[in-house]
């Protein structure tokens, strides 16, 4: 049962951070490689706001997850609104190339020795039933399932979330229903930018906050995106869960080094199985 839960609390992180991945693709179908990165900025510029002006962790999360949004809304503008209409391969090219850019100058600026991060609640574990839990553990699953239902309640009753999903299922007739879809696409790069953000901001005292601390958690996230079906939300945050639970389940009963292993080979018979993953359905495309 510890296992189990100690996997729950790592599938959040990845179900945050796979959250951001799917809701860019699903309305702008643009495969964010540079997602992780992304997040690692964001948490870094906490750790300033934490270390160099004093505020609060909360202060400092809140500040963090402007600039997240902000760095989004830049991102989109100064670059992917360029490339909107071009292939996809040039898109993940262009992805990755911004990967690349952000690692090296977080390198430059902050260096690559690791840093210690606070949690968002110190304290020691507490015994619940049979499992030992943190308050901070708590916290991010809590946080969770927060962003869930938010998150839900945006896209089934809000305009904000109805045009999001016009936008992904046919671009052109959005526009012609009057919805500005580049005001869209911008409100979803922020959105994207501040789940990865707090995806960040929890790996960070885990893992230690580095320019590369967001390398695996990206790939495991991608995993888990594929695994739910990665054009629906509720399926990122179950394949997060899932591979979450299921790698420590590995590195428990076989071997640390294996976890990544084994996980990819639970996606590769599920997606095996059913191609488009657990969530994922099929795709209608229209030939005239």
């Amino acid at each position: 049962m510890q296992i189990i839960v100690s996997g729950l609390i790592f599938g959040c992180i990845y179900a945050l951070a796979a959250l951001g991945l799917v809701l860019i693709f699903k309305t702008t179908e643009v495969v964010n490689f540079a997602h992780g990165e992304m997040a690692m900025v964001t948490t870094f510029i906490s750790y300033v706001f934490l270390s160099s002006f004093g505020f609060s962790y909360i202060t400092s999360l809140l500040l963090a997850l402007l600039f997240a949004a902000a760095f989004g809304l830049v991102v989109y503008l100064v670059f992917m609104k360029r490339v909107q209409s071009a292939p996809h391969l040039n898109q993940i090219v262009l992805t990755l190339g911004l990967f690349m850019l952000f690692n090296g100058l977080a390198g430059l600026i902050w260096g690559y020795q690791p840093l210690s991060f606070p949690e968002a609640i110190e304290g020691e574990p507490f015994q619940l039933g049979s499992v030992f839990i943190t308050s901070n553990e708590l916290f991010i699953l809590g946080l969770t399932i927060l962003l869930m239902l938010l998150f839900f309640l945006v896209f089934r009753f809000t305009k904000q979330g109805l045009a999001m999903r016009a936008a992904s299922q046919d671009i052109g007739a959005a526009e012609l229903m009057g919805i500005k879809v580049s005001s869209v696409f911008m409100g979803t790069w922020a959105l994207g930018t501040i789940l990865g953000g707090i995806a960040g901001m929890m790996t960070a005292p885990i893992t230690f906050l580095s320019p590369n601390m967001m390398g695996e958690i990206l790939i495991i996230a991608f995993a888990a995106a594929v695994l739910g079906g990665f054009i629906s939300l509720p399926g990122a945050v179950l394949g997060g869960l899932i591979v979450g639970v299921f790698e420590n389940l590995v590195s428990y009963y076989i071997a640390p080094e294996m976890k990544i292993v084994f996980t990819f080979l639970l996606i590769i018979v599920v997606l095996y199985i059913r191609p488009q993953g657990i969530f994922g359905g099929s795709k209608i495309v229209k030939k005239v």
